[in-house]
């Protein structure tokens, strides 16, 4: 293998943003209203959902830290299970990241309508604003994954702004009858609990960013593990603390039917002007999301084709060490699905490739905590002598939740996505 071009790396700040800014994207300004039906107890599953998320960014930590190799959940299934099951942890999670691309391009334009309302009614100028946004991030990325990182960093600072807005200075103003009944969804506890925590985990998407582009990242053995725990519990402490703030600020009838519950949440406690900054905030999040999951495009199959196990032009590098076939290829595919969304007839079928495309990202999660399982058994010089019966439970634990996660996708999904 000839030598990699010299390169600027993502440091820990840069990688933590990575971690950040790709789970808070474009979902988490919608979810409380999906939650409204459940009631109080949503927040039961989102600790449920936080607990399983920081025992799987453990995983990604402990391996991240025995093998700081690039490809992330790909390059730990291979290690452990071999090119079979490598593979088709590539070919999933590689689909999985471009197809949501395009659901988060799209969320990007329905935020941006807030202010250029035209957005919401000439649908090719839409399609045209997301396909702009889409390949100019892809540029930036494909010039250096420094640049790449720097619009991580900036974008993800920003986006925190509304959230911890509304996360915290909004909690001094919730009112108590505004929270409704406890469990408002008419089913069990145990049923509403885990109804809401599969609506929940969309949210954690994303924890295993700083493991994908390793190599690229300063230190990695130090920094990837420090980013992706401490990434995953700041998030997970914005997410409650959000969602308390709006069910305490929005009445629950007017929750259900929300399309900007964080902005009414935000008019609510603070007027007006406020509601404008959320949305603003949640446009500039979206776009953020979209830079770090184009970032990682190109990252694993690039690492597929370096071990043979994609075609070899996946492997090719620009200038600055950037995979810019799979970078360039990933944005062609984004862009198709980007034009089928706009054509109201595939619009059902868009929404069932984004559910597969999460699927597809759940069990690679899986894959990576029996990787770890097996690993601690057949390679113990790669972890440390201490703590591996502690590593093996964590391991053990995050596979359950993993499995669960999957159960919980429903049977369609399961079954669509396995053939």
């Amino acid at each position: 293998m000839s030598a990699q071009p010299a390169r600027r790396r993502l440091g820990l700040w840069m990688a933590t943003a990575l971690v950040v800014g790709n789970m808070i994207g474009s979902g988490v300004f919608l979810l409380p209203s999906s939650l409204a039906a459940y009631g109080p107890i949503s927040l039961v599953a989102w600790g449920f959902t936080a607990v399983g998320a920081i025992l799987l960014a453990l995983v990604f930590a402990r391996l991240a830290r025995a093998y700081p190799r690039t490809g992330g959940p790909y390059a730990y299934a291979r290690k452990a299970f071999g090119d079979f099951v490598g593979f088709q942890t590539a070919w999933g999670y590689w689909i999985a990241v471009w197809a949501g691309n395009a659901a988060i391009a799209v969320a990007f334009v329905g935020y941006l309508a807030h202010f250029w309302p035209a957005l919401g009614a000439d649908k090719v100028l839409a399609a045209g604003v997301g396909l702009a946004a889409i390949w100019l991030l892809t540029a930036v990325n494909s010039y250096g994954i420094r640049q790449g990182g720097a619009v991580q960093v900036a974008t993800t600072i920003i986006k925190l702004v509304p959230l911890l807005l509304i996360a915290v200075g909004g909690l001094f103003f919730i009112e108590s009858g505004n929270f409704g009944e406890f469990n408002a969804s008419g089913e069990g506890a145990f049923g509403a609990v885990t109804g809401a925590a599969a609506l929940t985990l969309w949210a954690f998407i994303g924890l295993e960013s700083a493991t994908v582009p390793a190599e690229d990242v300063q230190n990695p053995e130090k920094t990837i593990p420090r980013a992706t725990v401490a990434g995953t519990a700041v998030t997970a402490l914005i997410y409650i603390l959000g969602t308390v703030a709006v069910l305490g600020l929005v009445p629950a009838a007017a929750l259900a039917t929300s399309t900007a519950p964080f902005a009414d949440a935000a008019d609510a406690a603070f007027g007006g002007w406020a509601a404008d900054l959320v949305a603003a905030g949640a446009a500039i999040s979206a776009f953020g999301a979209l830079n770090g999951w184009i970032l990682l495009q190109g990252q694993i199959p690039f690492a597929a084709a370096r071990d043979g196990l994609f075609p070899r032009v996946f492997a090719r590098t620009g200038r600055s060490g950037t995979p810019i076939v799979g970078l360039v290829v990933s944005s062609v595919l984004v862009t198709g699905l980007m034009v089928m969304n706009y054509n109201a007839s595939l619009v059902d079928q868009f929404t069932f490739i984004i559910l597969l495309a999460t699927l597809t990202t759940v069990i690679p999660y899986a894959y990576a905590a029996a990787a770890q399982l097996v690993l601690l058994a057949t390679d113990r010089t790669a972890f440390s002598g201490r703590r591996l019966a502690g590593s093996a439970v964590i391991a053990l634990l995050a596979f359950g939740y993993s499995v669960w996660a999957i159960a919980g996708s429903g049977y369609e999904v399961v079954y669509k996505g396995t053939l």
